[in-house]
């Protein structure tokens, strides 16, 4: 039932965020959401199908949050955009399984979950046969929310902008916020850095000029 899964799923989000997910337990999580541990199990099949429905449901919920952020009152569609942009910075905290799959470095506080074994059948709930897709990878991820921003920009942009350039430009945008998550900026900037002699230009010495 949605009710159930939903229950489980916040029940296991919130014991994932005290603790390693190696140190997770099932029975914690089925007594956490109030049902009984069989029914876990009924849900997600394992404890590698439970991890697959976390980061699915994080996925969700970046597009979600991203399509919030379009459709944000703003004239400038360029406000729109980077409104999308903040979003995807701001979701991906150290720390997230966004983070994770919007860069594909696993480990903390989740590891990569394994691929599933087809084993739903034509009557499974759509739930389950959804959750044996694969998972969406970084790049899966960054087309999703591309392709979002191209079809809620669309019609602000016209006809100034031709759509295949509209696309680009939403690319460009969105790959530069992942920029900012695998390398954040330093705080002041370069030329503070060049101040506290951390970030220096070529040597005379070493053959500047």
């Amino acid at each position: 039932m949605p009710e159930v899964r939903a229950a489980l799923l916040i029940a296991a989000e919130a014991h994932l965020a005290r603790r390693p997910w190696s140190a997770v337990r099932m029975g914690e999580v089925a007594a956490s959401a109030g049902v009984s541990r069989q029914t876990l199990y009924n849900e997600f099949g394992s404890k590698e199908g439970l991890a697959r429905a976390l980061a699915r449901q994080a996925a969700d919920g970046y597009l979600a949050g991203i399509e919030r952020a379009l459709a944000r009152p703003a004239t400038d569609p360029r406000e729109r955009l980077r409104a999308a942009a903040d979003w995807t910075v701001a979701a991906a905290r150290p720390g997230t399984l966004l983070r994770s799959l919007l860069t594909g470095c696993w480990g903390d506080p989740l590891p990569a979950p394994r691929p599933a074994r087809a084993t739903a059948t034509a009557t499974a709930p759509a739930a389950q046969r959804r959750a044996e897709l694969p998972l969406p990878g970084p790049g899966d991820l960054l087309a999703a929310a591309r392709d979002r921003a191209v079809a809620a920009l669309d019609e602000s942009a016209r006809p100034r902008t031709d759509p295949r350039e509209l696309a680009r430009e939403c690319e460009c945008v969105l790959r530069l916020a992942l920029s900012r998550i695998v390398a954040p900026p330093v705080v002041g900037g370069a030329e503070a850095g060049r101040r506290r002699g951390r970030v220096t230009g070529p040597s005379r010495r070493a053959g500047g000029r």
